[in-house]
């Protein structure tokens, strides 16, 4: 079987979706700092493996207590549980095995910069009930609880690459799982990403892509990683060209899908980059993912 990676980049739109650890009253989201001083929300590849599993319903791996530590089963293996087929795992148990991730993901980093916006809040609605509910006015409470959220809503982008070649396969325990087995939990992990949501703070945010691009590939690189940029709510179509200049098959393998009436120059990312509708992106990524396991 050929070694071949697919790589898959991809633009949502989301609100405070990954929060860090808080100072006082203070809840704080995720964040890094570029050289131009700006600051940029995102949401950990933790956190979206978290959901990612969980939405594949792929989250029922055996778990062990080694110590205080708690890891994957040493009885566990890749023939029964995608989890740690595509997203690896270190078992220390018995004797020490790790199996790095094939399935890898980025951080989903916002695209446009964090202005310091919070979210002022109380529990006034409940104050409100328990003192209507006691009978004597010294058991009322005086005064209620206050805290605050960063908030933040932008387009992030992040980046998933899988080396085909490598799936279903553990020489720790000498498994290889079937090529039909192998299609089934790629197209699986694919189809997850389409309809992809998180739930944080009592809010159920649409992870489902606006724009994607990627392809099946010889070469196992994350082309797109790094390269997608938004200004003015413009997508950088003349960036991306200039990926799709560096080799003929990477313009030959590559396909794009977005939403439209979302980014402002919808008529330049159809006619410069080919760009279908969503849903054809991820029939055409499935059926590359199918073709290559037949």
């Amino acid at each position: 079987m050929d070694k071949k990676g697919l790589t898959l980049t991809f633009i949502i739109e989301a609100e405070s979706a990954n929060y860090g650890e808080g100072v006082g009253n203070v809840t704080s989201l995720k964040k890094l700092t570029r050289g131009t001083g700006e600051s940029y929300t995102y949401i950990s590849r933790q956190a979206l493996r978290y959901n990612i599993i969980q939405q594949m319903g792929a989250d029922n791996t055996p778990l062990n207590l080694d110590g205080s530590v708690i890891q994957f089963a040493p009885d566990a293996t890749i023939a029964d549980y995608p989890e740690i087929d595509l997203f690896g795992y270190m078992k220390t148990s018995k004797e020490t095995k790790t199996r790095a991730a094939i399935a890898r993901l980025s951080n989903a980093v916002a695209l446009e910069s964090f202005q310091a916006d919070t979210d002022f809040l109380t529990n006034k609605g409940l104050l409100d009930r328990y003192n209507q509910s006691v009978n004597q006015s010294e058991d009322q409470k005086k005064g209620g609880n206050i805290a605050q959220s960063e908030i933040h809503h932008s387009f992030y982008t992040y980046t998933l690459t899988v080396d085909l070649d490598q799936v279903g396969i553990d020489r720790n325990d000498n498994v290889e799982i079937s090529v039909e087995e192998k299609s089934r939990r790629v197209q699986l992990l694919v189809d997850t990403l389409k309809f992809l949501y998180r739930d944080i703070k009592g809010r159920r945010e649409n992870l489902s892509p606006v724009f994607a691009i990627g392809g099946v590939y010889e070469i196992k690189n994350p082309f797109f990683e790094n390269r997608v940029k938004l200004q003015k709510n413009r997508l950088n179509v003349s960036t991306l060209r200039d990926v799709l200049a560096l080799d003929d098959t990477i313009k030959a393998e590559t396909v794009c899908g977005f939403v439209e009436g979302i980014f402002s120059n919808d008529n330049e990312i159809k006619e410069q980059l080919g760009a279908g509708n969503i849903g054809q992106f991820f029939r055409t990524i499935n059926e590359s993912v199918r073709h290559y396991y037949e």
